[in-house]
């Protein structure tokens, strides 16, 4: 299997992936460095968005971004302060 050996190939052909049989040697800390940089952006872009998110109809169900949205971490909170358990079995209120 491998469809033969290394053929020649022209030298004057440039690529920017490279070109043929490339194998750069530091390619781990190339990948590294990239990946580094795309979590950043994503994580600066993902908590400005957080931060600036409004949402003027609240949800009729829940959704992922009650999570962080800080609307709903406030609303949360005051929620859990007055929490009571309702037994639907019983109808009656247990604190």
């Amino acid at each position: 299997m491998g469809g033969g050996g290394r053929y020649p190939y022209p030298k004057y052909v440039w690529s920017p992936a490279g070109g043929w049989w490339v194998q750069p040697s530091n390619w781990k800390a190339n990948t590294a460095v990239v990946a580094t940089g795309i979590f950043a952006i994503a994580y600066l872009v993902g908590s400005l968005s957080a931060a600036r998110e409004q949402r003027p109809v609240a949800p009729k169900k829940w959704i992922p971004s009650m999570l962080w949205a800080k609307q709903y971490q406030e609303v949360e909170s005051r929620r859990l302060v007055s929490f009571e358990y309702v037994n639907p079995r019983r109808r009656e209120i247990a604190n």
